[in-house]
């Protein structure tokens, strides 16, 4: 492959995933007429036309779909061995963009990443925070933090915390004025405060489980979010019950703000895992990373 292609074709790269000449203009450090002859360059030398250009976007053609199809897993490949170079060099170096809810990563990824930045100046960090299901792949990051219990088959998981588990929690004033909760069943009678993931639209099922008997329930209420932050500002105002995670609420549960209730049919789940690729080849900067962020078991 000539550099000119080479260059051309990540450039093609760019402007389709971002969908727009000046984004990606930005990106590459080129003026959007420099790029749009770039582009142009290559399409005459292909005889296709691989973007349809608007005022105000652009898109691939079915011809660029394919080629984007074929290309951008090749050239992940390329720059992941690119990054491998590093490894030549006195400080591992390089950009680890990851995505991952509010909790996990005030919880989890910025205590180690408070400790860990400092010793690798070279290294830069992008942390995205969502409470969606993203398709890292799709997204171009190079990991998510999740739920154990979440993570497709064909990723590599690491854990990174302990075992956890979320709890049902209100105000004592909310529930005192309430009919009391002795199953889960009994939440049909309660405003619950619901979380929507955005990728799916869909709302998060409360997850209960007490000995051999599991359940699924799909809890009502006037307000839903698609943060656990929020959530936790809505039920201390006493709007109703929330299902949160414990270390997040376990403080106010001490002094009194908020009361849980069906604690017994409250599961540990597998606690948070780093996961990525399994094709990807890990750069020295996240390979680092990763063994910062691997969860190790206390000792007895």
């Amino acid at each position: 492959m000539g550099g000119e292609n080479y260059n051309d074709l990540q450039a093609f790269l760019i402007v389709a995933r971002e969908g727009s000449f000046t984004r990606a203009a930005a990106q590459l450090g080129l003026s959007q007429s420099a790029l749009s002859h770039k582009i142009q360059g290559l399409e005459e030398r292909l005889g296709l036309r691989l973007l349809t250009r608007t005022t105000r976007s652009v898109s691939p053609t079915e011809a660029g779909e394919r080629l984007q199809q074929v290309l951008a897993p090749n050239f992940e490949n390329i720059d992941a061995a690119l990054s491998g170079l590093s490894e030549l060099r006195d400080k591992p170096s390089g950009t680890i963009r990851i995505t991952s809810s509010e909790h996990a990563a005030a919880s989890i990824l910025w205590p180690v990443l408070e400790t860990f930045l400092p010793q690798y100046p070279d290294i830069h960090v992008e942390v995205i925070s969502d409470s969606s299901l993203t398709d890292i792949v799709a997204e171009r990051f190079d990991a998510g933090i999740r739920l154990g219990e979440r993570i497709a088959q064909d990723m590599i998981a690491v854990p990174i915390g302990p075992p956890t588990r979320l709890v049902v929690v209100g105000k004592p004033a909310y529930l005192d004025a309430r009919p009391p909760i002795a199953t889960p069943r009994d939440l049909t009678g309660h405003d619950c405060i619901n979380l929507r993931f955005l990728t799916h639209g869909g709302l998060y099922a409360w997850e209960f489980e007490k000995g051999s008997n599991a359940l699924n329930v799909r809890v009502e209420g006037r307000l839903t979010f698609n943060s656990l932050e929020r959530i936790l500002t809505a039920t201390l105002a006493g709007f109703g019950l929330a299902y949160l995670p414990e270390d997040m609420v376990r403080p106010l549960i001490e002094a009194g703000r908020l009361r849980q209730v069906l604690d017994d049919w409250c599961p540990l789940f597998s606690g948070y895992h780093l996961y990525y690729p399994s094709r990807r080849q890990p750069s020295p900067a996240f390979a680092l990373l990763v063994d910062a962020l691997r969860y190790r078991s206390p000792k007895p």
